[in-house]
């Protein structure tokens, strides 16, 4: 009898979302190489009720799953795809595999935080409730047996996968740059670092070029955004265009003199690798998981000081044009694939029901 398998999809209620993104993606690939080895069965909010046709079934979300989930005991094994499940492992009386995708709180909030300590307790009763854990790095594995050492022996990392999309011929952006244009995509919010973009432009060989930025928007953030381009006047030259389709985004990424993330805290950066599919130059912050991820193909910001930050994009991609940049970076990004991502989920179940 094949095994019966639940995984929860909830965070993916928000298109243009990473966990979107890895829960779109990886249950896709589970349903393709599991089909007559797994009896997969996905939770989900209703708009993504279907979205693997008929190779899953599908359990609706409903606020009191935080309390009582009915038909529990039917699953030999449930997977939370993240740690921000609506319901804990508490509620299973199977076997249980957690993604944790990182504990960026850890290096956004002060040490003595009462709101960290809140989380760590939340996140810590999940932790010890489950029987293994993923961490989708080695950094976040690292943070995990930082703060957590009694769970280190059940963490395994599984990278995510990217896999290289493309825009239909002649498709353009709801918004299109008028010209040459730097480019990046995330939820718009301070973590993501966006703001430090701005004075780029203020250079004579950036003179003509636009910086574009795609995502959910925090209001507040977008403000701080635009308050910096009007301090280096080049407010006419900073276009944050709220979230974008696949297509955009892949026309973006396609056609960018560049892709910068200056993002301050990241459990990996899907889009990092998205944009080194497409052959882009890939310029990054030093923090967090991101050196792992982008490794030796990306350019790195030791700090946010403009004139630093000028001086490594400028030489950046000079180099990238001399030393033929764009195979390096494609090579680098063919190491991550859901199809990988995939088989070691699957493998992972099965060690665990064994």
């Amino acid at each position: 009898m094949m095994p019966k398998l639940l995984i929860t999809l909830d965070s993916m209620r928000h298109a243009n979302t990473g966990l979107h993104t890895f829960g779109h993606s990886l249950t896709s690939e589970l349903a393709r190489q599991g089909e007559g080895n797994v009896d997969l069965s996905a939770y989900t909010y209703p708009v993504q009720l279907g979205f693997l046709g008929e190779r899953a079934s599908y359990v609706r979300h409903r606020k009191f799953h935080r309390w009582h989930l009915p038909r529990q005991r039917q699953y030999d094994l449930v997977h939370f795809a993240d740690q921000y499940c609506r319901f804990g492992p508490q509620r299973i009386s199977g076997k249980t595999v957690m993604t944790v995708h990182d504990l960026n709180q850890v290096h956004e909030l002060p040490a003595d935080s009462p709101k960290l300590a809140r989380h760590l307790r939340k996140i810590g009763d999940k932790i010890a409730g489950v029987d293994r854990i993923v961490a989708i790095s080695e950094f976040v594995k690292a943070d995990i047996a930082r703060f957590f050492p009694e769970a280190e022996h059940k963490i395994s990392v599984i990278y995510n996968g990217t896999d290289a999309s493309h825009a239909p011929a002649g498709h353009a952006p709801r918004f299109q740059p008028p010209g040459r244009f730097l480019f990046t995509v995330g939820m718009v919010c301070p973590k993501k670092n966006f703001h430090v973009l701005a004075p780029l432009l203020r250079a004579p060989d950036m003179a003509d070029v636009t910086l574009v930025i795609a995502g959910v928007v925090k209001e507040a953030y977008k403000e701080k955004i635009l308050q910096e381009a009007a301090r280096f006047g080049v407010l006419d030259r900073v276009v944050v265009t709220g979230p974008v389709s696949q297509h955009d985004k892949d026309w973006y990424y396609a056609h960018c003199e560049a892709f910068l993330f200056p993002s301050l805290a990241e459990g990996f950066g899907l889009p990092v690798l998205e944009a080194m599919h497409h052959g882009r130059p890939v310029f990054l912050s030093r923090f967090t998981s991101l050196p792992e991820i982008g490794g030796d193909a990306a350019f790195y910001f030791d700090s946010f000081d403009p004139d630093h930050m000028s001086a490594v994009l400028r030489e950046g991609l000079a180099r990238f044009d001399r030393e033929d940049g764009a195979a390096r970076v494609r090579r680098h990004a063919n190491r991550f694939s859901w199809k990988n991502a995939g088989a070691a989920y699957l493998d992972l179940y099965r060690q665990v029901l064994a």
